[in-house]
């Protein structure tokens, strides 16, 4: 997988994530410079090349002179379980922005993990990637063939889950403390009822305005730093 930008290269050095090749533009800038001695002192792989290479290599002119080749995105495995976990669990969240954006909010607010499902779901891109501003390496994330039978299995080991969902309670009448999981649904389509019945209970933001509903990453968001605010209390 081909991504860029300086940013990008920033969060893969603070992750475990394994690097096949770093291309820089041999056109240098003190930033560059800087994040050339960081690679070197990381011992990953670099080359210099002209600005033409990079262009080619991912298709676009404003790359900031850094193109990364990564390889395969490494997920982590679905027996993966931190202690006293906040998980948030995407059921067919299928554009890679929004995924993205809700990854970014997750590693903001302290989220321990992210899952996805296998089928119908957008999956870590390079379009994800640059959504999250580079933050999708620094979190764990999971994709389960089975959201609703994943989700009995972490009720078993004690995580309240969670449905977003618009008949839903409201989220300042529930406790949502860890361990805990947040389910967000499809951009259209929402929550699949299997899954939506897995869930203890579901939740759901006021809104003084009744309309149909909010993007999944807003949703997420407020969801997200309301665990967040009653966490920092």
């Amino acid at each position: 997988m081909i991504v860029y930008g300086r940013n990008v290269l920033r969060e893969l050095l603070l992750s475990s994530q394994p690097v096949k090749m770093i291309y820089f533009s041999d056109s240098h800038d003190k930033d560059l410079d800087e994040l050339i001695e960081k690679v070197k002192e990381k011992r990953l792989p670099f080359t210099i090349a002209p600005k033409q290479v990079l262009k080619r290599l991912c298709g676009e002119e404003k790359n900031q002179g850094v193109v990364i080749d990564i390889g395969e995105f490494q997920y982590y495995d679905e027996s993966y379980l931190p202690e006293n976990p906040f998980i948030v669990l995407l059921d067919q969240v299928q554009d890679p922005q929004n995924l993205g954006s809700i990854v970014r909010t997750c590693v903001a607010a302290g989220v321990d993990m992210v899952v996805l499902t296998k089928d119908n779901s957008a999956h870590v891109t390079p379009g994800a990637i640059k959504a999250s501003a580079g933050t999708i390496f620094r979190i764990p994330i999971v994709i389960v063939v089975n959201l609703a039978r994943y989700i009995e299995k972490l009720k078993e080991k004690g995580v309240w889950i969670y449905g977003a969902h618009m008949q839903g309670k409201p989220i300042w009448d529930i406790e949502l403390s860890r361990p805990l999981g947040i389910v967000l649904g499809n951009e259209g389509s929402g929550i699949r009822q299997l899954v939506k019945e897995s869930c203890d209970d579901l939740i759901a933001i006021p809104m003084k305005t009744p309309i149909d509903s909010l993007n999944v990453s807003v949703s997420a968001g407020i969801i997200i730093y309301e665990v967040l605010r009653r966490e920092m209390r």
